[in-house]
């Protein structure tokens, strides 16, 4: 059976789980992650985790600059990806976006409409919900506003920090991609 091709676009270790899942199931034809940072005391160059784990699974990987450069645009669209997958990147321009036949996903840390736009994890916390939950989605030109394909709730433990609820909501995250793309 032939498995769908995917370019996935994410940066964070929130979005490694789901490259993962995806990595297991489908064809990761590249993955598109924002280039190296100079950080730290030494200013050191810092890779994105998921660049990490893509080297570690022999992922191709780019870092554009500008994901709106016309080598950029041919080289993703020469790869014959049916389906983009994006966890935790920044706003695609629709160039990007309308390139694959079968549309560009996105998995948000919310349950969609509420908490668009960064740092929903840090919002739910701060505005004492006691739910919250990932939606998956098609991209279009507004930030967190195209079709809503599915959501899973959760609940906000008493215990619940940032660190737990990021961990939790990127298992779950990673388990409602895999069925949205199925």
């Amino acid at each position: 059976m032939k498995k769908t091709k995917i370019i996935f676009f994410g940066t964070p270790d929130f979005a490694v789980k789901s490259l993962k899942a995806i990595n297991d199931n489908f064809d990761v034809v590249c993955v598109v992650t924002s280039q190296d940072k100079k950080s730290g005391r030494g200013l050191k160059m810092n890779e994105s985790e998921v660049k990490r784990f893509s080297s570690d699974n022999n992922i191709p990987i780019k870092q554009p600059e500008n994901l709106t450069n016309k080598e950029f645009l041919y080289e993703i669209s020469s790869l014959g990806a049916e389906l983009f997958i994006v966890v935790a990147f920044k706003k695609l321009p629709k160039e990007v976006f309308s390139i694959p036949a079968l549309g560009t996903i996105n998995l948000h840390a919310s349950l969609l409409p509420d908490y668009r736009g960064a740092a929903p994890i840090n919002w739910v916390l701060i505005n004492n919900e006691r739910i919250t939950g990932v939606t998956t989605f098609f991209i279009n030109e507004k930030i967190d506003h195209g079709d809503i394909i599915l959501k899973k709730e959760i609940l906000i433990n008493d215990n619940d920090d940032f660190k737990s609820l990021y961990n939790r909501l990127s298992v779950i995250g990673s388990e409602v991609l895999l069925k949205t793309i199925k």
